[in-house]
Formats: C-alpha cells, structure tokens, sequence
C-alpha cells in the first residue's frame, strides 16, 4: 500500500502578517493546498492521503476539500505535531489504526505549499522507494553553497558539483521510518531538519529522485507571484 502524507502544519510565519497560514492562501483563485492535493488524490496508487495541519484548522481544511475536490474516504484530515518528524508520526499512527501495514507500505511525504510537484517526480518517488526504501527528491545547485560557523565569517566553500537543494517529496518504507525515529534520542531528535535526515544519521542510504526547478516552495510573498506566473504559463501551454 502507498499512502500520500501532505505536511500543512505550518504558520507562515515568513509569509508577513497574514491571517491564516500560508498553506490557505489562494493562488489561480484557489487555495495553495487544494492545488497540491489534487495532485495526489488524481494519481490511484495512493490508498489514503493524509493532511495533516495545526488543530484549529481541521475543520477549515476538511471543508476546503468537500468544496473543491468533493465527498471522498481517499482523504483524511488529521491534526500535525509539535515538529515535522512528529507529524509525520502523526500520520503513520493513522495509517497503522486503520490498515494491516508491512514491510512494503510507502509514505509519500510531501509539503502542502509544493503545489508544481510533478507526477513524474511522485511516480519516480514510489518507484524509488519500493526499490529502494528511502529517497528525497533533490535538484543540483545552481549557485555557489558557502557554509559559516558564526554567520559573519565563511568557514566553508563546499565543492558545488556535490551540492543539492532538497525539496520533497521524501519517501520511506513507513515500518523502516518508524523503527529509525524511534531510535533516535531526544538530542538527535533535536538535530532533525526533516525525515530523510533520520536515515543519513543511522548510516541508511537514501537514494535521490530528481526534482524541478519548478517545484518551488511557497514561503515570502514574492512565491506567490512567482506561483501565479507558473499557473498562468501551464494554463497558455
């Protein structure tokens, strides 16, 4: 079973003084996280697709979802965690309370504000994953990457060929997943920038999907204009 896990716990506290999330905001006259969900909930393979967001906003999104994509069991709304490892944990308590999962069942986790993911990179995704066990999607880095341990000073000039800038989806055999979090101590917990981390950290190989530079993620305000400069140029081709 392939399940889809699509992260819409944030704030958007970078996207100014807005007054909902930013995940909520509307690009092309809908809402950033029905245009990303719709690209799951098209693709069968998925069993379920899980939407996890802050508390005081399930109701809001599960009548989004009736309003745009209709009456549906495929989508579940559920509450996130504290940080993005625990909402992903979040949803595989979901998936384990109402599936017989095992060895071979996929999450697929994907932020709600990556609305451009492309079904090939969702297909390559799954493949990989079930090949595999663990991959990230990634594009090579087009600009000069300087590391600084201050913040003042470079410390750092990593060679640029061997750089990548991380995007999602990152997907992992769930039981595999689960096992490596749950292994983890609470100072290594605090390390984690995302899921893909957990497995660099217990020596896992995560095998990289090619991404694009048009899977961007929507943070500042100037995403947003670019967001609806990319709809306009899908909508003309």
């Amino acid at each position: 079973m392939v399940f889809g896990v699509l992260l819409a716990g944030g704030v958007g506290s970078r996207m100014g003084n807005m007054e909902k999330p930013k995940q909520y905001l509307n690009i092309a006259d809908r809402p950033i996280i029905i245009h990303t969900i719709e690209k799951f909930f098209v693709n069968e393979t998925f069993e379920k697709i899980i939407v996890l967001c802050p508390e005081q906003w399930i109701s809001h999104t599960k009548n989004l979802v009736k309003k745009y994509i209709g009456q549906t069991e495929r989508i579940a709304v559920i509450a996130g965690g504290e940080t993005r490892n625990e909402t992903i944990m979040n949803a595989i308590r979901h998936i384990e309370g109402e599936y017989e999962v095992d060895d071979e069942t996929i999450i697929v986790t994907h932020d709600s504000v990556r609305p451009f993911v492309t079904h090939r990179i969702i297909e390559e995704n799954i493949e990989y994953a079930r090949k595999y066990g663990a991959c990230d999607t990634a594009v090579p880095s087009t600009d000069t990457i300087v590391e600084s341990e201050d913040g003042s000073i470079i410390s750092v000039v990593p060679d640029r060929s061997k750089m990548y800038q991380g995007q999602t989806p990152q997907t992992f055999r769930l039981k595999k997943l689960k096992e490596l979090y749950e292994s983890l101590s609470e100072e290594e917990k605090e390390m984690l920038t995302d899921a893909a981390k957990i497995f660099v950290m217990k020596g896992e190989k995560v095998y990289l999907v090619e991404g694009e530079v048009s899977n961007i993620k929507i943070t500042y305000p100037y995403d947003l204009r670019v967001a609806e400069t990319l709809i306009q140029s899908q909508k003309e081709e």
